[in-house]
């Protein structure tokens, strides 16, 4: 009989190195997203580009904005962030194709921008990668016509325990202009499946939380079998108004990557299925490349993906390492100097008020520990923006970059031509 690895056709000339893979993994003792996955593992997208994923349904992130009832409100939140689960941690893509699941690692200040028109106006979006050791990708959508931002950081810990597990700390906080209201909102843990067999396939576990100021939580759990019908992908979320987690108001349960149904409190009567496979992706808008800034990821990683979808192994290899030498040496320079590598749109903060205000309660969370990793708090900075976009118009160029920024805060048009 075939083993699992023989099942998944990793390549004959790779299977050392795969092993060899494996068995660093289970005996490194730091965190393993340092650690150098071979080759036929890597996805040919960077970590900058997830950030996308909060918002490939722009009509979900835009309705909280035009729910006038205060409960009805956290509800339409929770649909929205259920909805940018499937497509972020499923190993298929939309034709049924398996996805390699090792995404590349990005580089200090490393960049992603975008944005999405339909017909809830445009939604843009901002990733940057803020820090590479711990790594931390900053993000911030928004969409001005209806008065909804979100920004937050990610900084995943990867480590190993039976399986490969990610720790994702970090928050986002979602604001309405409209109730000038705040919605905190944590991440739920990773581990991964199917490592020996070179088929990766996350789960999700643990709970996250989605707490508003306007007083109610919402609490998701989420199960590797489920936890009433055994499915995979299942999860559990309640809401509730502060200090009443015993008498839900609305209770959602069944498959993030599938179907669930919402009741209201305790009562068995179904007030809506949803089908999360009827949802439509609007596609994201980005800068043909050879307009793009040469921090930008498609930009930076176009020789490794394209050895990555030619499956050339070694080419990706080679281009890869061609990448990281240059950012070694980069540092080193700047240390050298005496320098610190400037962030383009976010800033490092000492203190985030609303987060920290919202925080307060959240069971096994606090500003200081699961939320932000190494005491980070990576803010927007509106005025890095608005001097980038100041010195477009005015047709001033970085002293650090040699070329603008592209995508649409850079004056990209529908089209993703550059203005």
């Amino acid at each position: 009989m075939a083993s699992k690895c023989e099942n998944e056709k990793i390549p004959t000339q790779q299977k050392g190195a795969f092993f060899s893979f494996i068995k660093s993994i289970a005996t490194f003792k730091g965190d393993l997203s340092s650690l150098t996955a071979p080759p036929f593992l890597l996805s040919p997208q960077s970590v900058t580009e997830y950030s996308a994923y909060w918002a490939e349904h722009p009509t979900l992130f835009v309705a909280p904005a035009h729910e006038d009832d205060a409960q009805k409100r956290v509800l339409s939140v929770l649909k929205w962030f259920l909805s940018t689960l499937k497509q972020q941690h499923n190993n298929k893509d939309e034709v049924g194709k398996k996805k390699k699941m090792k995404p590349l690692n990005p580089f200090l200040g490393e960049l992603f921008l975008g944005k999405w028109v339909d017909s809830a106006g445009t939604t843009e979006l901002v990733s940057e990668q803020v820090s590479h050791h711990p790594p931390a990708t900053a993000f911030n959508v928004w969409n001005n016509e209806h008065g909804i931002r979100l920004q937050g950081h990610i900084v995943p810990k990867v480590y190993f325990s039976g399986t490969v597990h990610i720790d994702r700390k970090g928050y986002g906080t979602m604001h309405i202009d409209k109730y000038n209201e705040d919605h905190l909102i944590t991440m739920p843990k990773v581990h991964i499946e199917g490592l020996m067999s070179a088929s990766l396939a996350p789960e999700l576990s643990g709970t996250s939380y989605i707490r508003s100021s306007s007083g109610y939580t919402t609490k998701i759990e989420y199960y590797y079998k489920g936890w009433v019908s055994g499915k995979r992908n299942s999860f559990l979320a309640t809401i509730f108004h502060d200090k009443h987690e015993d008498e839900p108001i609305y209770v959602a349960e069944g498959q993030w990557n599938d179907k669930y149904t919402i009741k209201e409190g305790n009562r068995q009567n179904i007030l809506e299925t949803v089908d999360v496979n009827t949802y439509s992706r609007t596609p994201l808008t980005v800068a043909p490349i050879q307009n793009q800034h040469h921090l930008e990821s498609r930009r930076a990683w176009k020789p490794v993906v394209d050895a990555i979808n030619q499956g050339d192994i070694f080419a990706v290899g080679q281009e890869k390492s061609k990448i990281e030498n240059e950012q070694r040496e980069m540092r080193k320079q700047e240390k050298r100097e005496g320098k610190e590598f400037p962030r383009r749109y976010f800033s490092l903060a000492k203190e985030d008020p609303v987060g920290e205000r919202l925080a307060e309660g959240l069971k096994n969370t606090s500003m200081k520990g699961a939320m932000d990793a190494h005491h980070m708090i990576w803010l927007w900075d509106e005025e890095k923006y608005q001097q980038i976009q100041d010195n477009r118009k005015n047709g001033i160029k970085s002293p650090v970059h040699s070329r603008f920024d592209s995508a649409i805060s850079m004056g990209m048009d529908s089209t993703g031509s550059s203005a």
